[in-house]
C-alpha cells in the first residue's frame, strides 16, 4: 500500500508539477506568476458571466421568491 501512495507522489512531484519548477526559479516576478494571473483572469471572467446570467433571470422574474421552505421565515 505504501508503494501506491509513493507512486501518486512521484506522479505529481516529478510529472504534473514539474513545469512549475521552471517558473519557481525565474528572476522576473511577472513571468513567474503568469499562471496565477491566468487563473485570476479566468476566475474573474467566470464570475462576471455568472453575475450577468443571474441578472438576466432576475429581470425576467423567473425565480420563485415565495417563502414556503421554512415556517420561521
Amino acid at each position: 500500500m505504501k508503494s501506491f501512495f509513493e507512486g501518486i507522489e512521484d506522479l505529481f512531484v516529478n510529472g504534473l508539477f514539474a513545469p512549475f519548477d521552471f517558473f519557481r526559479f525565474m528572476e522576473n516576478w511577472w513571468a513567474a506568476n503568469v499562471i496565477n494571473w491566468l487563473f485570476m483572469i479566468v476566475g474573474t471572467a467566470a464570475f462576471v458571466y455568472w453575475m450577468l446570467q443571474l441578472r438576466i433571470f432576475d429581470q425576467n422574474n423567473e425565480e420563485d421568491k415565495s417563502i414556503s421552505s421554512h415556517s420561521y421565515l
